[in-house]
Formats: structure tokens, sequence, C-alpha cells
């Protein structure tokens, strides 16, 4: 199950690069949770290339174009599509506004080195492995079967969690959110 996901992201990640392939194509090609996390691995590239050259590059660019793919994801949902990519597509879009607001917020970073940035749960294409960084955690991608489930909207409070929960994953321990139901554990 393992080597085949990996196999798949591999391949999602090369399709994604190749010239004259749309990515409203692209992600009718591949399976619910490569689309999510191939989308996640260019979204960070891509914000980072733009942070790492600020001298040449604008960011506010780069949040017009993530408008711009969400307004397409838009369209897209509006055709005809089957359960199974619209389950896909309510996925991105949720994952895709999350991005649109994070990079709105990076107007003013400086670099990639900016906190405002570390802070963010960034993923890479490492060595055909995913990695997942989030300020000085590490952690690789585990390649569980996720099947196409739904994603809950994300939030600042979610942001917050989520530091909290790979910071303690890098060093080895777990997390245990408790709480009254209804306040997003989940």
């Amino acid at each position: 199950m393992k080597g085949t996901l990996r196999s798949i992201v591999r391949q999602g990640l090369l399709k994604y690069t190749e010239e004259g392939v749309k990515r409203s194509q692209w992600i009718k090609m591949f399976p619910s949770q490569v689309v999510l996390v191939v989308d996640c691995i260019m979204w960070t590239t891509i914000t980072e290339g733009y942070l790492d050259n600020l001298d040449d590059n604008d960011i506010s660019e780069w949040y017009d174009t993530n408008v711009k793919q969400l307004n397409e994801l838009v369209e897209l949902i509006r055709s005809e599509l089957t359960s199974l990519e619209r389950k896909t597509l309510v996925a991105l879009i949720t994952q895709d506004v999350h991005y649109r607001d994070i990079v709105e917020n990076l107007q003013t970073c400086e670099s990639a080195n900016d906190f405002k940035w570390l802070q963010q749960l960034r993923f890479y294409n490492v060595n055909e492995n995913v990695l997942a960084r989030q300020v000085q955690s590490e952690l690789y991608y585990g390649y569980e079967y996720l099947g196409a489930t739904t994603r809950l909207v994300i939030t600042p409070l979610t942001d917050r969690c989520w530091i909290t929960i790979t910071g303690a994953l890098h060093i080895k321990l777990g997390a245990n959110p408790a709480g009254p139901a209804g306040t997003g554990k989940t």
C-alpha cells in the first residue's frame, strides 16, 4: 500500500509539472489523496520560490494566481462530475482557500526564513519521499491510505493546534486534543 501510494504520488508530481497538462485535467487523473498531497508540495515549492526571490517577484502575483486557480476549481465543480471527483474537488477547494489566505498574510514577509512562513505546515518532495515541515519539526509522510475524505475548514486555531502536534510528534511524543464536542478537535 505504502509503496503504491509513493509511486502514484511520484507520478502525480511528474504529471503536474508536465508541459501542456492543465490543472483541471490533472485533478481527474489521480486519486483524491494524491491530488491533495501533490497540491501541498507544489504550493509549498512555488510559495517558497516567491519568498526566496522577493527582489524579482511580487508575492501579490502569486496571490492573484491562487485566486485564479480557485475560480477555475469553482467552474470545474459546476460541471458534470462523478461523486468521487466532486469529493476530491471539495477537499481541494477547502485546502486551496486556506493556502490563498496564507499567501495573503505573507504580503509582509521579507524572506522564506520569516516566521510567518515557517509556522505554516509545508510539504516537500525529498528523495522521492514527502517531508512535512512546520517551525522546527520535520516528519515524513506515512503514505497511509486515506481514500476520498472530506476536509474540515482550516482555521487559525487549527493552525496553532498543528504547530503543537507536529512539535510533539517531532520529539517522539503524541497529542490528545481534548475539549467539549463541536470545538474543532477533529
